[in-house]
């Protein structure tokens, strides 16, 4: 079958026309990005994904990685018979869960995660959250009905000593940073690695945050991945909180975004993790494939 090459080389030639005035632009910036969700289960995804933070070193732009692992977490917990609950989308951890949660967390996924980067040429440093998050437990509330809900171990971030990470951007390096944090008489709390990524962009003032997980973004209809909302600000997601459009664990996501542009972050990205090079997509290109967030 005859093959249109000159096609081939057209295109690959426009996307990387389409790319050079982001990376003039991008470079020297910061960007934190947050991975999670399912699509941290995929090896082919979680490669994709990799490669694409370590192209961004390469051009000089900073990547800043804070992963999650609530799946690894569950089916761990599920083989040892502790059962998971989650409320108002944080995980309920007690004092079996975030052995567990530290665990996985710490000794499973960020080492991995340090050693694909490597892997495929980039330099990577992991860290425990609990390095550099300071936090303190997030106090029971109880609902109209007189219900009393504990989170248990569940920090909420108060500072981030971003030294380390300065540290690691200095030499080129990218931070793999754990959504793990200590209180003030050094227990290991869990944080919800969205407000985490959040914290950490505020405090080295970052250009962008990025959030991959296994949604596309915001969407209208949350069965249907064709009403993706490509740009949302303050105030269409407030309409979309009233109207329960946005809910459950895409409420912290939402909250930590506008935190982060109160603070000075640029803009805030939520895009499908599961999009083979969906960040470059998202990064590079005009028309992206999620959703950004603006003031």
């Amino acid at each position: 079958m005859f093959m249109n090459h000159s096609a081939t080389y057209e295109s690959r030639t426009e996307a990387l026309i389409e790319a050079l005035p982001y990376i003039q632009s991008f470079r020297g910036q910061t960007f934190v990005i947050k991975y999670g969700g399912s699509a941290m289960e995929d090896d082919a995804i979680v490669e994709s994904l990799l490669k694409d933070i370590v192209f961004l070193e390469a051009v000089g732009i900073n990547p800043v990685l804070v992963h999650g692992g609530g799946k690894a977490i569950t089916k761990r917990l599920e083989a040892l018979q502790i059962p998971s609950h989650f409320v108002r989308g944080l995980r309920v951890t007690d004092a079996d869960t975030i052995g567990v949660v530290e665990e996985i967390l710490d000794r499973s996924v960020n080492p991995r995660i340090v050693k694909t980067l490597t892997a495929f040429g980039g330099n990577a440093h992991g860290m425990s959250g609990a390095t550099v998050f300071y936090a303190h437990r997030l106090e029971p509330v109880t609902t109209p009905e007189g219900q009393v809900l504990d989170w248990g171990f569940v920090g909420e971030v108060e500072s981030v000593d971003v030294s380390p990470i300065e540290a690691d951007i200095a030499t080129e390096t990218v931070s793999v940073v754990s959504p793990l944090a200590r209180d003030s008489t050094g227990q290991i709390l869990n944080v919800n690695a969205d407000t985490a990524a959040s914290a950490i962009a505020c405090a080295l003032k970052a250009s962008k945050i990025i959030y991959l997980s296994d949604v596309p973004g915001i969407l209208k209809d949350a069965a249907d991945p064709d009403t993706l909302i490509s740009t949302v600000d303050r105030e269409l997601c407030e309409s979309l909180k009233s109207d329960g459009t946005l809910s459950g664990g895409m409420l912290p996501k939402v909250e930590s975004a506008f935190k982060a542009i109160d603070a000075g972050v640029e803009k805030v990205h939520f895009i499908d993790g599961r999009i083979p090079h969906g960040l470059l997509l998202e990064v590079f290109t005009d028309a992206g494939v999620g959703t950004q967030i603006l003031a």
